[in-house]
Parts: structure tokens; C-alpha cells; sequence
């Protein structure tokens, strides 16, 4: 438990891991910038780089979340999202992968009432 326990902060296998590959590979430049390898320092740059599509790819798998909150059931981070395979609406990174997602249905309109029955006599 932590101090946000009614507040899903979004965390996911799919941001964890995006942003740990990032931090090891601006780890990896900074070292390298200051050691003077041109090489070293290319190369953590694409491995930060590499972050963000690690993180696209493992939320299309099922490791992300949609946008908005989650029921609280469903908040640990290492929770799957089972929805994923459709794709999220309003999700860019789906939208990207020609993922659409299925909106939601509209609620039925509710039946008359008896009012509303007699009214038309």
C-alpha cells in the first residue's frame, strides 16, 4: 500500500520497463560523454531511444493500460490488461498499431412508463 491507494497512478510492466531501458541508456551516454567515447555514447542514446517502442510494444501485448483510470481491482502494476488485444478508444499507441478498439454501447433507452402510455390516448 502506498499513499495513493484510491488514485491509479498508471504504472504497468510496459512504463516500467520503457523508462528503466531509458534511464540505462542515458546512464550509458552520460558515462561515455565524459569518458569521450563517440561510440559509447551513440549507442546509449539508441538505447534510450529504443525505451519508448519496448514500452509501445509490451502495452499492445497486454502489459499497459488504457487511458483513465482502472477499477481498483485491477490496479497492480503486474495486472494484464485483457483488453489490449482489441485496442483501447482514444489510445494513440493503438491507433498506431490499427488497433481501434470498440467503443462503448450506448445504454438502451428505457421503455415508456405507464405515464407516458396514457399520455398518447
Amino acid at each position: 500500500m502506498g499513499a495513493h491507494d484510491e488514485h491509479d497512478m498508471g504504472h504497468t510492466v510496459a512504463g516500467w520497463t520503457g523508462v528503466a531501458i531509458a534511464i540505462a541508456g542515458s546512464a550509458v551516454a552520460g558515462v561515455a560523454f565524459a569518458a569521450g567515447s563517440a561510440a559509447a555514447f551513440w549507442t546509449g542514446l539508441a538505447v534510450a531511444a529504443a525505451g519508448a517502442p519496448a514500452a509501445w510494444l509490451l502495452h499492445l501485448a497486454g502489459w499497459g493500460k488504457a487511458t483513465g483510470p482502472r477499477p481498483a481491482g485491477r490496479r497492480h502494476w503486474r495486472t494484464r490488461d485483457t483488453a489490449a488485444r482489441a485496442g483501447h478508444t482514444d489510445c494513440l499507441g493503438c491507433r498506431l498499431a490499427g488497433r481501434t478498439g470498440v467503443a462503448a454501447a450506448p445504454a438502451p433507452a428505457p421503455a415508456p412508463g405507464p405515464a407516458a402510455r396514457l399520455s398518447r390516448r
